[in-house]
């Protein structure tokens, strides 16, 4: 059985073709750490972990590096490894930098299995390739400029749009979601997301206020930890809640679907610790029968929705594909 020979890692700031805008803040460049596996029979395997800010990517570099430390030289069996790393890092925990580097990690090791085998990595997990519903990840933008991103929207063939929320004042939100809602017509989806930027009070206002807009999903209104918050908003508003990018854990998933937080569930597919996560928190949306996405690194989760049995939408925010040598069609 092949072992793992060597693990690099290379920490860059990934340009964007366009900044990124949310409620919280303004990213230019994408902060990654390209993760290459190598095996002693020859088997090599690449993905990479993100932190949005550059002042922690070179922690998250030292992170993933001395977490590969943990495994080198044992055999490619990405759940063993998994599982080795959740016993070995247990008394510190996995979340926040540890868990990006766990799920940077397990997602290399997926890719490097499924190559060794000559697959791709739909395959490698037992799954068949097909077709997923596509959306157009955006920033934010105003009434006047989102006009623009719908109709690019529409031109690449996506299938949805979303756009993120926020503005200080509501009729902002509002004046954005129609404008953007007129451009798509009958063409499109229309997502729109918070990113955790709202009371629960004024969280509740803005969700009620838009439940005539004929919004796919409202995605995190509140804190994201605040599942009792969730749970309110989602139980008083017609319009779908949408939460998951921010569990740590497959673990905190089933938190969340214990207490109703959500309608819908996105996990990413780093945070989630990677593609073993990613498995585990689609077996949990079954057993729930809650319609589940992906959010962002789109080389995995072009794949992993296969393997999902109530997959529902594939987020399409490619922050490394001005890297690559060639470019993702979704």
């Amino acid at each position: 059985m092949a072992r793992i020979q060597d693990i690099r890692t290379t920490p860059v700031l990934a340009p964007l073709a366009r900044p990124l805008r949310s409620a919280s803040g303004f990213i230019e460049k994408m902060p990654l750490v390209i993760i290459d596996v190598v095996t002693d029979e020859g088997a090599e395997g690449t993905a990479y972990a993100q932190v949005y800010f550059p002042e922690l990517l070179p922690a998250l570099d030292r992170t993933i590096a001395g977490m590969a430390g943990m495994i080198a030289g044992m055999p490619l069996v990405p759940r063993d490894l998994q599982a080795l790393l959740r016993r070995r890092c247990r008394l510190f925990g996995l979340k926040n930098l540890m868990g990006a580097a766990l799920g940077g990690l397990d997602l290399t090791l997926w890719d490097a299995w499924a190559r060794s085998l000559g697959q791709p990595l739909a395959a490698a997990i037992g799954a068949s390739p097909r077709p997923h519903r596509n959306y157009h990840s955006t920033g934010m933008y105003d009434e006047h400029t989102v006009a623009a991103i719908a109709a690019e929207t529409l031109d690449r063939g996506f299938a949805g749009l979303k756009v993120k929320m926020g503005f200080s004042d509501f009729a902002l939100d509002l004046a954005v979601v129609s404008a953007a809602r007129r451009r798509l017509g009958d063409g499109g989806a229309l997502m729109i997301d918070y990113n955790q930027s709202l009371d629960p009070v004024e969280a509740l206002r803005r969700c009620r206020a838009l439940d005539d807009e004929g919004l796919e999903w409202i995605e995190e209104p509140v804190a994201a930890d605040d599942l009792e918050g969730c749970a309110r908003i989602a139980a008083a508003v017609k319009t779908p809640i949408q939460i998951g990018e921010s569990f740590h854990a497959p673990q905190e998933m089933l938190l969340a679907i214990r207490e109703q937080a959500m309608d819908l569930v996105m996990p990413d597919a780093q945070l989630i610790h990677g593609v073993t996560g990613f498995l585990e928190a689609s077996a949990l949306a079954d057993t729930a029968g809650i319609p589940m996405s992906s959010h962002m690194f789109v080389e995995a989760s072009a794949h992993l929705p296969c393997a999902t049995p109530t997959a529902h939408w594939l987020e399409y925010m490619d922050v490394a594909g001005l890297l690559q040598r060639q470019t993702i069609v979704v």
